[in-house]
């Protein structure tokens, strides 16, 4: 399942110039919009919709709210996760202080359940691996959104536009020939065919895609789903491709992509982020903090709002999943320009100070 991509459907981040953006952001100076910290999001109204579902908003690109649970005796964060349609490092990371397995009951559980939209063409499947998350725009104001597994190092999954193909239901899986080696080298020599059944990991239902010996497909192991694990396949909750199984068309529209760091406005007016982990075999395709840059950028427009510098450099050193505004509050822009804390010149003053060069640049 580690095939690469034919040529021309590979898809690589290429650095934008930054001088413009960089000097765009040090000098222009912008006014707060006026309901920025006035009101929190709006929930989206999804009381009646069914499980992932959302209404895209007017404007901006946030959906969803976060909630809480209490835990109950039994529970575990891994169960609280698949109810509540998240993935594992989804939840392990909004609640770094819980055991995953042996939470005390009555205490607090995040379910990180807001989400940005990636930046990328609202139709068909969009998969964004650093963030182990599907998006399906099944309808014109509908978007769905899934936990999923990828690749695991080694075995990562493409990136690149393709489409669904054939879908099969309980499908045989014939494990690839590297598997079946290590298997035998370990003593444990695996079949050439498993048929479908509790030991088939790939579950009751199977998309094809247009990319040789890739699937979006269920698993026999639901509790690995938001971690990477697979050898190159995207894994989904057994009711998630089961529900997808039935109403996705052959021939959809799929776009791989990799946005570690996402940035988004959202209908109040207020420019939020959202930044995960790197998926290893893309770490060498940009620069972090370069690339996070030229995502607010993008997302600016033509307008230029104040960004907190030292949330964005947070983000990017300790990336959480977590949706953090990067606008200045009100006090801190009434600062003289010479004396607002955690800019990006400063940044970039003190990195070069320390002889440390951006990559890419």
């Amino acid at each position: 399942m580690n095939d690469t991509l034919q040529a021309g459907q590979t898809l690589r981040y290429r650095p934008a110039p930054i001088v413009a953006m960089i000097l765009a952001l040090l000098f222009t100076v912008a006014v707060l919009p006026a309901n920025a910290q006035a009101q929190p999001l709006e929930s989206d109204d999804t009381r009646e919709l069914p499980r992932g579902h959302y209404l895209l908003p007017e404007t901006g690109s946030v959906i969803g709210q976060n909630t809480s649970v209490v835990i109950e005796k039994g529970d575990t964060l891994v169960d609280l996760a698949r109810q509540h349609n998240v993935g594992y490092e989804a939840i392990r990371m909004a609640n770094p202080d819980l055991s995953i397995w042996a939470p005390i009951p009555g205490t607090d559980v995040v379910i990180p359940t807001r989400h940005l939209l990636p930046d990328a063409p609202r139709e068909g499947i969009v998969v964004n691996l650093s963030e182990l998350r599907l998006y399906y725009y099944s309808a014109e104001n509908i978007v769905e959104t899934y936990p999923i597994s990828v690749g695991r190092d080694g075995f990562g999954t493409p990136v690149g536009e393709t489409r669904t193909t054939v879908k099969v239901k309980d499908p045989h899986w014939s494990p690839p020939r590297s598997m079946r080696e290590e298997a035998a080298a370990r003593g444990e020599p695996a079949p050439s065919v498993v048929p479908p059944g509790p030991e088939n990991p790939l579950g009751s239902h199977a998309i094809l895609l247009g990319l040789p010996s890739y699937l979006i497909h269920g698993t026999n192991k639901p509790e690995g789903v938001g971690m990477r694990v697979s050898r190159g396949c995207i894994r989904m909750y057994p009711e998630d491709i089961k529900s997808l199984f039935e109403r996705v068309p052959s021939g959809t529209p799929v776009n791989i992509i990799d946005q570690p760091f996402k940035a988004a406005w959202s209908q109040d007016g207020v420019l939020y982020a959202q930044s995960f982990p790197q998926i290893e075999e893309n770490q060498a395709s940009f620069e972090p903090l370069i690339n996070a840059l030229e995502v607010i950028s993008s997302a600016f427009g033509e307008a230029e709002p104040p960004v907190d510098y030292a949330k964005v450099r947070r983000l990017v050193e300790a990336p959480d999943g977590a949706i953090v505004s990067l606008l200045r509050s009100a006090e801190e822009e009434t600062q003289p320009r010479n004396e607002r804390p955690g800019g990006l010149y400063d940044f970039l003053e003190a990195t070069a100070s320390q002889g440390e060069p951006f990559e890419g640049a």
